[in-house]
């Protein structure tokens, strides 16, 4: 399948390279290809130059974000929540209509010198995409882990779930079928319609809160219920 990914950073790579090694065709999207593939520092989250990581990768393409729209059957948008309504406008509205976006980002801020989320309460990420793109079918998806746990489940040990949510049944059907076929997911939750991206989105002030706890973001959240541990 072609894959199409908004964001060049930890979390649309890490997601690039487990799907190219799946032996689909990927394409990363970024707003300037030539600026991107310049840059030799490290970027904000410390994460190495992308050129260097870029070199690495024999099944991986770049293009701008209009480019890995119009590439991908499947989209995912890795991009920062801020950002990611800007990141993808600069894709047409014929390489989107109908197409289902996975929006793993999260509505982050840590301006103030702690996390606090752009959007809570009576929105979410999910639902300012959806507004934005109402022919897109969005589904969130892949928010509440860290980006090896997103690829690779077994890292944390035990059972343990991962939720979606969207307006599109059978969209989220196919998320579903991606998320355990591809990605190796046991248990994925249908929490309900896209407004429920508030819940999973606020989960991540407590996930931080967590990561500071355990001393490692390799972990995950379990449901357990009556009658049964999955």
């Amino acid at each position: 399948m072609r894959v199409g990914i908004f964001g060049t950073g930890s979390v649309g790579r890490t997601l690039a390279s487990k799907f190219a090694a799946l032996g689909h065709e990927v394409m990363m999207g970024t707003r300037d290809v030539g600026a991107l593939m310049a840059r030799l520092d490290m970027d904000a989250m410390g994460n190495r130059p992308f050129p260097e990581w870029f070199g690495e990768q024999t099944d991986v393409e770049v293009g701008t974000f209009a480019e890995a729209a119009a590439h991908g059957e499947i989209l995912f948008n890795c991009t920062a929540g801020s950002a990611s309504v800007a990141a993808i406008s600069h894709a047409d509205d014929e390489a989107l209509t109908g197409k289902i976006l996975v929006d793993v980002a999260n509505p982050l801020d840590f301006s103030k010198g702690y996390l606090r989320l752009t959007l809570c309460n009576d929105d979410s990420l999910g639902e300012e995409i959806q507004r934005a793109f109402p022919d897109i079918r969005v589904v969130k998806a892949l928010n509440t882990v860290t980006a090896g746990v997103m690829v690779n489940p077994s890292l944390v040990p035990g059972s343990h779930d991962l939720f979606i949510c969207g307006n599109d049944d059978a969209a989220k059907a196919e998320v579903t079928r991606v998320l355990k076929e591809w990605l190796g997911w046991e248990t994925v939750i249908d929490v309900g319609d896209i407004t429920a991206a508030r819940g999973t989105e606020m989960l991540m002030p407590l996930w931080i809160r967590l990561m500071g706890a355990v001393g490692s973001p390799m972990f995950n959240w379990h449901v357990a219920r009556e009658g049964g541990t999955g």
